[in-house]
């Protein structure tokens, strides 16, 4: 289905993109020398960016793939301080990262390297749109970090949040509006409120991240089911609707499913909407161009996050000593072994 409706695309940037991205990894020393000549290419990471943000100059395009590097080595991070059982290096990280957002060129240097790196992504990602941009994307990943504390809360505790508080908190751990947000940097040109929060085009966005997370869920589940985990839709199905491992596959296949049919539908009334506000002015032209620039890689993906599940080695769980511990990740935290 994903095939045929959606077919693969790539950024022409994306060889040269790899071997940046993969040189900004050691620059930063945000993964060992070692994991980043074994594994970081087969992680696809900047593959997944390169199937998305079709169109982007290449400046942008790099700076996001590095920001989602990023994004994986801190998602990793955050995995295995509750592995570990190391509250206090998350929580210091937490509110380093909260103050780096806020302020990215006074952490630059930092001692902990996932902070540095994080303020040097986000510094680059500040430069391409308006102040009123980057408060709104600072505003936005404020709140994924809290999500990721009360992700830390729920695992260390063994909560399984139920379906309903698991969805709307994992569109912050997904970082919907991020991910969304960086559409417009895509385009350059950043979208007025009225335009942003337009039903079609705000339901088109939505249905495009929701995939992504219902996908990357379904795809993940053997891991975190090894792993004791408790933040994933299929879990949250069986523990708190009663279905068994393969009922609850077959459900969250069929969100996945229906996030698809959802978003051809609205796709259409969004595409409406361009057309619109393209009305002859210049300003209009503008609008409605960067609109149906995002629009086409929400479209995009789709795709890009199918391909990625299918290739990146952060899913072959099957061919790791132990499903529960990527063989990518180091177990150690800043000042902590």
């Amino acid at each position: 289905m994903i095939e045929a409706a959606f077919p693969r695309r790539l950024h022409p940037y994306w060889p040269k993109c790899q071997e940046k991205t993969r040189a900004w990894l050691l620059e930063k020393r945000l993964m060992p020398a070692d994991k980043v000549e074994e594994y970081a290419d087969g992680l696809c990471y900047t593959d997944l960016m390169a199937g998305y943000y079709i169109g982007a100059p290449d400046e942008v395009m790099q700076a996001i793939a590095d920001y989602s590097a990023w994004f994986f080595v801190w998602d990793d991070r955050h995995d295995r301080d509750i592995v570990h059982g190391r509250p206090a290096a998350w929580r210091l990280l937490r509110d380093r990262l909260h103050s780096a957002l806020d302020s990215p060129g006074e952490h630059l240097r930092h001692e902990d390297p996932l902070v540095a790196g994080f303020a040097d992504s986000v510094q680059r990602l500040y430069a391409f749109l308006p102040q009123t941009w980057n408060l709104r994307f600072a505003r936005h990943f404020h709140a994924v970090i809290g999500a990721y504390d009360r992700e830390f809360h729920n695992r260390t505790e063994g909560i399984v949040p139920t379906v309903e508080e698991y969805l709307r908190l994992r569109r912050l751990t997904f970082a919907h509006w991020i991910w969304t947000d960086l559409l417009e940097t895509a385009a350059g040109c950043e979208l007025p409120d009225a335009v942003r929060k337009h039903p079609a085009y705000r339901r088109a966005a939505l249905l495009s991240q929701e995939f992504a997370a219902w996908y990357n869920d379904l795809c993940s589940l053997p891991k975190e089911i090894a792993g004791d985990e408790v933040h994933n839709l299929g879990i949250s199905l069986i523990t708190h609707e009663g279905l068994t491992l393969e009922q609850a596959v077959v459900e969250v296949r069929r969100r996945v499913e229906k996030t698809i049919d959802d978003f051809l539908d609205v796709e259409q009334e969004a595409l409406r909407f361009a057309d619109d506000l393209a009305d002859g002015t210049v300003r209009g032209k503008e609008l409605g161009a960067a609109v149906l620039s995002c629009l086409s890689n929400m479209r995009n993906w789709f795709s890009s996050v199918y391909w990625f599940h299918h290739e990146s080695g952060r899913y072959m769980v099957d061919s790791w000593d132990d499903r529960s511990t990527p063989p990518y990740v180091s177990n150690e935290a800043a000042g902590e072994k």
